[in-house]
């Protein structure tokens, strides 16, 4: 098959998720034969014509001018280009940004989309775009030829508003084999003293509910918690000033080398992930992969992963009442159910071969458009 995939700043993986997949994805299906393409924005650090056999398409992309506007440009590029190509399948992964150009696709091509998570329910956007990105999502929904979910609850999140059906295939992760203690001592820590949280600086992150409660356990429990993730935000600054008072809340940015945070997971007494939007989040699946002990924000989307292998809160005071209460000995089981989650369900040779699949099965439903 020639396949292109659309939808990411590019391979390999510099950003996010959706990247990571990308990466992983397309060289899998270049090592099982196909012609596989990725569009690259044009300033991706990574500016070579090829990555492990898979094609490297650089568009332009004037994020870095214009914002998120910039990405309507880049998606615009990539389609424009896409339809010189004859491609026999297009993933798109996600749709903010390119289901408006739908009808620019090539007739030929078979559309696949991964519809991603529910991103007019993110607080951080303003009413008016709230209302484009759902017009966006039924876009998607409605004109692609095949949809993908990465969580149950996308699915019949899917069936109910659009009464479309998705496939459901999860996002995936790496077991983690090879702890290494010494990474603690840059960061001034010991192991099981410390806890953490890692995400993008948002509301819906809920940073503020974990470091709330971490503030009213402060006087009984000082132990630091690593809040990880890019602070130089309007959000960031905003909690930086709210907490400035409790030393053991450490804010240290972004951390980008997946060997350091495999191991500041391994090693934290407590993993907090207060992700309350979207499908299936790829931090959450590597928190489990290095054996964190795990406290969700309670909602179906984490439960839908974690089962019943999670401290759960909803509020400030149960944070803390987790953090009074919880020792990482007593919830062994938990973890090593996490783990064998990643290695039996959430393992991407699995996901990639289900990806395959479904190409397959695609490709021969509608072979007479072919």
């Amino acid at each position: 098959m020639k396949i292109a995939i659309l939808g990411t700043r590019g391979i390999p993986n510099y950003y996010g998720g959706f990247e990571q997949f990308a990466e992983y994805f397309s060289v899998y299906l270049a090592e099982q034969g196909h012609e596989v393409y990725c569009y690259n924005s044009h300033n991706h650090k990574f500016q070579e014509s090829s990555f492990h056999g898979v094609h490297i398409l650089h568009q332009y992309d004037p994020e870095y001018k214009l914002g998120t506007f910039g990405q309507f440009i880049y998606d615009y590029n990539c389609i424009k280009d896409s339809r010189k190509r004859n491609f026999d399948i297009i993933l798109q992964l996600g749709y903010t940004s390119s289901s408006i150009w739908f009808f620019l696709l090539p007739k030929k091509s078979l559309i696949i989309t991964n519809m991603d998570g529910l991103e007019w329910k993110r607080s951080k956007y303003s009413w008016p775009v709230k209302q484009f990105l759902k017009f966006a999502e039924w876009l998607a929904a409605k004109t692609s030829d095949v949809l993908v979910s990465d969580s149950i609850g996308i699915q019949k999140l899917l069936e109910k508003n659009y009464k479309k059906t998705s496939t459901y295939i999860a996002y995936g992760a790496l077991p983690f084999y090879k702890p290494d203690e010494t990474i603690l001592q840059h960061y001034h820590l010991e192991k099981e003293r410390y806890n953490m949280i890692m995400a993008r600086f948002e509301p819906e992150n809920n940073l503020d509910m974990v470091l709330d409660g971490v503030a009213l356990q402060h006087d009984s429990d000082p132990t630091p918690i690593l809040v990880i993730g890019n602070h130089q935000t309007k959000y960031g600054v905003y909690l930086k000033n709210k907490f400035k008072a409790y030393s053991n809340i450490r804010f240290v940015g972004a951390i980008y080398d997946i060997t350091t945070l495999n191991n500041l997971r391994y090693f934290s007494k407590l993993y907090f992930h207060g992700h309350s939007v979207g499908g299936t989040n790829p931090s959450l699946l590597e928190a489990m992969a290095s054996k964190a002990l795990i406290a969700a924000h309670n909602n179906d989307f984490n439960k839908g992963v974690l089962q019943e292998n999670a401290l759960y809160f909803s509020s400030a005071l149960e944070v803390k009442k987790i953090l009074a209460n919880t020792k990482k000995s007593d919830n062994l089981q938990f973890i090593t159910n996490n783990y064998n989650a990643i290695v039996h369900e959430f393992n991407w040779t699995k996901i990639n071969a289900a990806y395959l699949q479904l190409f397959e099965q695609t490709l021969e439903r509608f072979k007479n458009r072919k």
